[in-house]
């Protein structure tokens, strides 16, 4: 005969279908991987001045570092004093990003005016000294 009795169909095994659910928490993942901002550090520790007033500056932006030595660098690469306006200038092309100068204490102003004269002329709109907040 063809009927099955309701014993057969009890023991038959239930699936749940997590398909749908692994989706979700793909698509989530994705989301937070292209929405995270990512912090390029300047690859150098710079001591940085004492301020009387400050603000917290933005998380995506491009830090220049200058070193108690006078050497500037990017991402852990230094560039001199003539590779900035060339290197800020290519990032500006990508995403209008603010400039921070993280410049050490102990750096001569001469290069920090020079960096900055770099990034202002590279086109840079909002430019920004990095100090210590204690």
């Amino acid at each position: 005969m063809a009927r099955r009795s309701i014993l057969d169909q009890a023991d038959e095994e239930t699936e749940i279908n997590l398909s749908p659910m692994i989706d979700c928490i793909f698509i989530l993942l994705i989301f937070f991987i292209v929405t995270t901002v990512f912090v390029e550090e300047p690859g150098i520790e710079v001591a940085k001045p004492d301020a009387v007033i400050d603000f917290d500056l933005e998380k995506n932006s491009i830090i220049i570092a200058i070193s108690a030595d006078n050497k500037v660098v990017y991402g852990g690469k230094e560039l001199g004093i003539s590779g900035v306006g060339a290197r800020v200038k290519q990032l500006l092309s990508r995403d209008e990003l603010p400039v921070i100068i993280q410049a050490d204490l102990r750096a001569n102003h001469g290069v920090f005016s020079d960096v900055w004269s770099e990034v202002k002329n590279a086109g840079a709109k909002k430019i920004s000294l990095s100090t210590r907040n204690d």
